[in-house]
């Protein structure tokens, strides 16, 4: 890495040694130590809160994380488990790739590194669901090694504090951020020095109503200064977003549900949910019928249904807007070597791998005092 400073002078010009030593001094005050995955080096333990973390605030990750710690201890239980159990644990926290990614990693840990994760940043980049930036925090909190990060927050901290024009997102400006992050590297105490770029940018920096009075950077602070705070970083310009709409079936028999598996790629992959219909045409309640009572055959006799409260679910590219419909069924199907289907128990839906919408539904459902259906025309 010194000889490719050296011989960069694009990344030369950027080094600043009094960055790094102001912000590992305000990170030994200032920064956050109560973390339950900080003070070790272990790299398992590590590695699930950076992943966890990912597109998660704080607060959202910490109890999962002492959950799935619980049933999940090292990286050999992890990876021996059924990726069910794994998604299981894993439901409510969103982004489910990171799940699946998460299990695929630990196998290949397990399998080809003895259980240890590599201490190399370009080898643990090549495992599933770790980046670069990831990676490099990996490596540096676990293995004390000079690497450079540079997630979210850490745009928006160099973006304001250097006055980086430009969004972030787009290639060439990350790969100047890239360069600077490099630059900035300390020689000595990159575990301090790469909590603070996180802290800062979490606490202090924050995407809106930042705190400029309480920065380390406050008194060469470019947006500060010229009044851009909260001008940068530059944002994407947006686009509006798409909108799709799915109605949702509840078979109920009694206290229980029927589920299905959803494909293990696109939304919710892998995960238990509801069946789901194109919603009906206005006016056209006889054609919803004909097609609900089709898709409920091969379970059961449906004897009513009832349309709940309509929802909304935003992804990260559109917006859901789903329409649950309770069905009651007068006579059950036996489903016996079904695997894509399977009926739940109305006491196992908290622990169920579910979307978090359905799982919510699902318990508002069940915990209510059920509603008379509509008699199928």
């Amino acid at each position: 890495m010194k000889r490719l400073l050296a011989a960069n002078p694009d990344t030369l010009q950027l080094v600043d040694p009094g960055f790094s030593t102001a912000l590992i001094g305000w990170q030994k005050k200032h920064g956050r130590h109560a973390l339950p995955w900080q003070k070790t080096r272990d790299a398992y333990r590590i590695w699930l809160s950076e992943i966890m973390l990912q597109q998660t605030q704080v607060a959202a990750v910490v109890p999962y994380y002492q959950r799935f710690l619980l049933r999940f201890p090292d990286v050999a239980s992890l990876a021996a488990a059924p990726v069910e159990d794994v998604m299981a644990h894993w439901s409510g926290l969103g982004y489910y790739t990171r799940a699946r990614n998460l299990h695929r990693c630990a196998q290949i840990v397990a399998a080809q590194y003895a259980g240890r994760f590599p201490d190399d940043p370009d080898l643990l980049a090549e495992l599933p669901g770790i980046g670069r930036s990831t990676a490099a925090a990996i490596a540096a909190f676990a293995y004390g090694k000079r690497a450079a990060i540079l997630d979210g927050n850490v745009k928006r901290v160099f973006a304001r504090v250097f006055g980086i024009d430009g969004y972030p997102g787009e290639k060439a400006v990350e790969n100047q951020l890239w360069l600077r992050a490099a630059a900035l590297l300390p020689a000595r105490e990159i575990e301090s020095y790469t909590q603070g770029l996180m802290d800062l940018g979490a606490t202090v920096c924050t995407r809106s109503k930042p705190s400029c009075g309480t920065c380390p950077f406050a008194q060469r602070c470019v947006a500060l200064r010229d009044d851009r705070v909260s001008e940068l970083p530059l944002r994407k310009q947006k686009k509006a977003i798409p909108e799709r709409q799915t109605a949702m079936l509840l078979l109920i028999d009694e206290q229980q549900v029927l589920l299905e598996q959803r494909p293990p790629h696109g939304i919710w992959g892998g995960l238990l949910s509801l069946p789901e219909l194109a919603l009906p045409e206005a006016g056209n309640p006889a054609e919803f019928e004909a097609q609900l009572a089709q898709a409920a055959t091969p379970f059961g006799v449906v004897s009513g249904y009832d349309k709940l409260p309509a929802f909304s679910h935003t992804f990260t590219h559109f917006k859901l807007h789903i329409a649950p419909y309770r069905v009651e069924l007068s006579r059950r199907h036996a489903i016996a070597g079904q695997l894509q289907h399977q009926w739940l128990r109305a006491d196992c839906v908290a622990d169920a791998p579910l979307p978090a919408p359905v799982k919510k539904l699902l318990l508002a459902v069940f915990a209510g005092q059920g509603s008379k259906t509509a008699k199928l025309l």
